[in-house]
């Protein structure tokens, strides 16, 4: 079905990103969608060009585009069927609809383009030649792009071409183009259509304030016993029937990972910060200091896209914001700034995990989240011994973490015991025991043992079934944040399947008995 909605878009975007954002904004004035005078901004210096692409590679870039273009019409769709169904009902006139099909701006996380998006998210580097050979070689091309085997996401360019005319992409809080995402409200019975745009100044944390002043609520000041935060937004209903109206909304902060933007009154200062959300290079990171960055500045009121910076012209202004932009982020717990950045690229092994270093799991415990669950990363060497009951044939799923896109699954097929540590999709280490392992009562006992603690260090994997070894290998390069978004399961694989050796039988349950699996970290 992926295939049918993207082969939509065949040929659409074949004349590349740069193409693309002079048309996107040409057809915005047409629409009205955004000012006559509004000014394009170029590429970001640091990002690739189309004309960059190796010829061998621009079907693969172009394919992605046409999968994201074809998703988030499809995406579009089923929205529709839900405001369909509720006027089929009779209840659409009365029904209060915000959309914002976006929770920031366009990522830019699948770099140069990927078949395994969170290889970003854990600073894991690779070619796109690299991506390109994997896909040809495990999953038969470009067909199985936008399918269920793989976490694609799109070249940057393509990231910043879907900002148009806006600087930036989603993870910069200093550019509209990370932050800025359309909205459309709808509620017949007090909102008259008139087809016009609202451009009044907004934050997603009005909205909250919007739908408490619609329906009369005063938010309560204590919940529970405890002592609430005051309300940061402000209500947006009076733009409902006044599109014309002056922005209520004051001030904004924004901050992530080190990049800050402060909106007051038509004015926006910010700057970008350490790292460049497309870019690889993480020279600055190690080396950033926060208090010399350099901010720029921006007049809204007549620089729709910031594609002017005033900060030299206006360097009182900017003081000012910058005072201002402390004094929110002190008021709302954002100090110390880019302090996620440590455990990203630092110390991954103090992201938030639980405390424990020892589990004993039994079967039927399923969908554990990753941080409440053993970590299969850089530097956490772990033991997991297992109490089963092996039958003749045996097959399925003994535990395993995380899913299609990255993981760690220790299962039975056919009678062998297997082991499969899926390094971000590009890397796929496997462990087999050499024949049939005895069945009965087996205690089977997987060590997984690091090289050292750096970030994607290798490690051994190392099978014994009743004490004698069965299967070793090696893991070249682990995974040195998370595996993602999935979870651990005890007897089967709930989540999208970590190996593709039993993707057609998922969720693969086992067909003898788990007694109790214990795992523990191990020096």
């Amino acid at each position: 079905m992926f295939k049918e909605w993207a082969d939509k878009y065949d040929g659409k975007f074949d004349e590349g990103w740069e193409v693309l954002r002079t048309m996107t904004i040409k057809k915005q004035k047409e629409l009205g969608w955004i000012p006559q005078d509004a000014v394009l901004n170029p590429l970001a210096e640091s990002m690739q060009k189309w004309d960059d692409i190796p010829k061998s590679q621009q079907e693969f870039q172009i394919r992605l585009m046409e999968i994201y273009a074809g998703f988030l019409e499809h995406t579009d769709v089923q929205y529709g069927k839900i405001v369909d169904e509720v006027e089929r009902q009779g209840l659409l006139d009365n029904t209060l609809i915000i959309y914002i099909n976006s929770d920031n701006g366009p990522s830019a996380e699948g770099m140069d383009g990927t078949i395994s998006e969170l290889r970003a998210h854990n600073a894991m580097p690779s070619s796109t030649q690299q991506q390109i050979n994997v896909l040809n070689k495990d999953y038969g091309g470009l067909d199985a792009l936008g399918g269920p085997k793989l976490d694609a996401m799109y070249h940057h360019g393509w990231a910043y071409s879907g900002a148009a005319p806006f600087q930036g992409t989603k993870l910069v809080a200093a550019h509209l183009g990370g932050t800025r995402t359309p909205m459309v409200i709808s509620w017949p019975a007090k909102i008259k259509h008139d087809g016009k745009i609202r451009s009044q100044f907004h934050h997603v944390n009005d909205i909250a304030a919007t739908l408490y002043d619609i329906l009369e609520i005063t938010p309560p000041n204590v919940v529970n016993g405890v002592e609430q935060q005051p309300l940061d937004g402000v209500s947006m209903a009076y733009t409902f029937n006044e599109p014309e109206a002056k922005t209520t909304k004051k001030t904004q902060y924004f901050e992530i990972m080190g990049s800050r933007g402060i909106y007051h009154d038509g004015w926006m200062a910010g700057t970008p910060g350490p790292r460049a959300p497309w870019s690889t290079d993480l020279s600055r990171v190690m080396n950033w200091e926060p208090e010399k960055e350099k901010w720029e500045l921006y007049n809204l009121n007549n620089d729709y896209s910031q594609s002017k910076d005033l900060a030299k012209e206006n360097p009182k202004k900017l003081a000012e914001l910058k005072v201002l932009f402390d004094e929110e982020a002190t008021d709302n717990l954002v100090y110390p700034i880019g302090a996620s950045l440590y455990t990203m690229f630092f110390s991954p092994s103090e992201l938030p995990a639980t405390t424990l270093q020892e589990w004993t799991f039994y079967e039927g415990q399923t969908r554990i989240h990753e941080s409440m669950a053993p970590k299969f990363s850089s530097g956490r060497s772990t033991l997991a011994v297992i109490d089963a009951g092996i039958p003749k044939d045996a097959e399925g799923v003994l535990f395993v973490l995380g899913g299609i896109s990255s993981g760690f699954t220790v299962f039975m097929d056919k009678g062998f015991l297997k082991v499969e540590y899926n390094s971000m999709t590009l890397n796929r280490y496997k462990v087999s025991s050499a024949s049939a392992i005895p069945t009965g009562k087996v205690k089977i006992e997987v060590e997984t043992k690091y090289d050292s603690k750096e970030r994607m260090a290798p490690a051994t994997l190392t099978l014994k079934v009743n004490g004698k070894e069965v299967g070793r290998g090696r893991i070249e390069q682990s995974v040195p944040g998370g595996h993602g978004i999935e979870t651990f399961d005890i007897g089967m694989d709930l989540g999208s399947p970590v190996s593709l050796d039993y993707f057609d039988r998922a969720p693969f349950k086992f067909n003898g008995k788990i007694n109790s699996i214990n795992i523990k970290y191990i020096e």
